[in-house]
């Protein structure tokens, strides 16, 4: 059941029609949510605005690297940090998998020609980190490669933290149910049918391999200077909204706060790693 034509023309404020919603019972929480999602993305987007203009003045470089399971929700977090940035000072890096000639060349040669540059956000649709979980559970790699690559990961990482260039490592988690039901709408969805690969469809089966292969990555790559940061959540507006609040949270741009929106992540949704805490998804 919706709104009359008479109660809406009696509606002057968003506040007479919550009142007129719980009088005539018309249910308007999902609506209420939306509205208050799509509120709050605004005024994070525009102190992005903000952050962009700063690390473009003060030519710093910034690389915010999404991660974790099919599904989880990277590429809708990417659109969302990006929608309103500037182009020319900002960059989205999914990279194909590799050419015979980069097959070749040290591993992680391809990703340092797409460093951001001085003034630049760079956000990157998985990373360097496909040889930690992807490759070894779909067999895409050796085991040789596979240890060496364990091995050198934080090297490389410190050699770009003592260059001053600033990285943020999110995991997005997601349980097994959730990760089902996305892959579903996908296939029954024309226009989100292109999302859904033959990579995908291994994600449930292989999905205890890999949680093996997630832990070794946490346990080994994650350092003081180049920490793991987990968005433990199963609702992708929230994932959103609290990694976006997380990356404003790290710096001190000019005119932080100009919003009036909190900028402190909900410490139940962004944890960082912790050795100690038994790492489940959601």
């Amino acid at each position: 059941m919706g709104f009359t034509e008479e109660q809406l023309l009696k509606a002057k404020t968003r506040e007479d029609l919550i009142k007129i919603a719980d009088e005539n019972k018309v249910p308007i929480k999902k609506t209420l949510n939306k509205l208050r999602y799509e509120a709050e993305l605004v005024k994070l987007q525009s102190e992005f605005v903000n952050l962009q203009s700063w690390i473009a003045r003060k030519k710093k470089r910034v690389a915010v690297i999404f991660e974790g399971r099919d599904a989880a929700g990277k590429g809708g977090s990417i659109k969302r940090f990006k929608e309103h940035l500037n182009p020319r000072t900002s960059r989205v890096v999914a990279l194909t998998k590799p050419t015979e000639v980069e097959r070749g060349q040290w591993y992680f040669r391809r990703y340092i020609k797409v460093l951001p540059n001085p003034g630049e956000i760079v956000f990157f649709d998985r990373s360097w980190y496909n040889r930690a979980v992807v490759e070894p559970v779909m067999d895409f790699c050796t085991k040789d490669e596979y240890n060496q690559f364990m091995v050198q990961v934080p090297e490389f990482e410190h050699l770009l933290y003592e260059d001053n260039l600033k990285i943020i490592k999110f995991w997005f988690s997601i349980s097994k149910e959730e990760q089902k039901k996305r892959f579903d709408k996908r296939l029954s969805n024309p226009l989100k049918r292109w999302k859904f690969s033959p990579v995908d469809m291994k994600g449930q089966e292989l999905w205890d391999k890999y949680t093996h292969y997630k832990e070794q990555m946490f346990s080994k790559t994650h350092t003081n200077f180049s920490p793991w940061i987990m968005v433990k959540t199963n609702d992708k507006k929230e994932a959103r909204l609290e990694s976006m609040r997380y990356v404003l949270s790290q710096f001190d741009y000019d005119g932080k706060g100009e919003s009036g929106i909190s900028l402190l992540p909900d410490p139940n949704v962004i944890v960082r790693y912790h050795r100690s805490a038994v790492q489940i998804d959601i």
